[in-house]
């Protein structure tokens, strides 16, 4: 049995390694599972964030790695069961020169540029804070997005925080903000994702995850790259 899965270039969740080969987080996970169901061949494709949903619901690949599951996205594919409960946070230039802290702070300043991935959940919570179209640049993909942050062409690069705490651990040049969730609001689920049409792939990567998810093993793949308990047992709620 080969799955076919679908990733974007988005430490520490998935990226291609210098090996070339998929590798992350959620690439582990996926393996895991996949492997757990009696998957014998697990076939990598790499692909933008724009063509990750099309893809599958025109049958490039079986399924994709997880991404923020929201209402609308569900009504083109089928997502898992959650696999992590992320908050947002800023990438930014070291020092914060602009003191850009959350997406308020951002349309308080005329001058300050947001960089998001186009069509991720990050562009829809700016504009609900407020922060005007012509304070956002939208990106292909995340290295074209930290390009532009570390040429000073953005001021701030608003994604995960658990990815901007480690791309700013890497890099001397940058430091991350995790934005406050608020109360109110819990942070949003992430999932894999597969086509409408494929239930019975679905089915078994759910009883896997039931079973695994939340496991010592688990934690300890998924700290190897960054996530804390707080990343992984929001999702129990969910």
């Amino acid at each position: 049995m080969k799955v076919r899965i679908a990733y974007l270039e988005e430490p520490p969740f998935y990226w291609t390694a210098e090996d070339r080969c998929a590798t992350g987080a959620d690439i582990e996970l996926a393996d895991v599972t996949l492997r757990a169901i009696g998957v014998s061949s697990i076939e990598h494709h790499l692909t933008s964030f724009e063509a990750l949903l099309p893809g599958l619901q025109e049958g490039h690949w079986d399924m994709n790695v997880p991404i923020f599951v929201t209402a609308e996205r569900a009504e083109r594919v089928a997502f898992s069961v959650p696999v992590w409960s992320l908050g947002d946070g800023f990438l930014l230039r070291h020092g914060n020169p602009k003191a850009l802290t959350n997406y308020g702070s951002i349309a308080a300043r005329n001058d300050a540029q947001l960089g998001v991935v186009a069509g991720t959940i990050q562009f829809d919570a700016a504009k609900s804070a407020g922060v005007s179209d012509n304070q956002v640049v939208t990106f292909k993909d995340q290295p074209h997005a930290i390009d532009a942050l570390l040429a000073g062409k953005i001021d701030a690069y608003a994604s995960t925080a658990v990815g901007s705490r480690v791309l700013a651990g890497a890099s001397s040049a940058l430091e991350a903000v995790s934005l406050e969730q608020g109360k109110e609001r819990r942070a949003p689920v992430g999932a894999f994702s597969f086509n409408r049409s494929n239930p019975d792939l679905l089915h078994a990567v759910n009883e896997q995850l039931r079973k695994y998810l939340g496991s010592a093993d688990h934690r300890a793949r998924m700290a190897k790259y960054g996530l804390t308990e707080t990343e992984l047992d929001g999702v129990s709620a969910a």
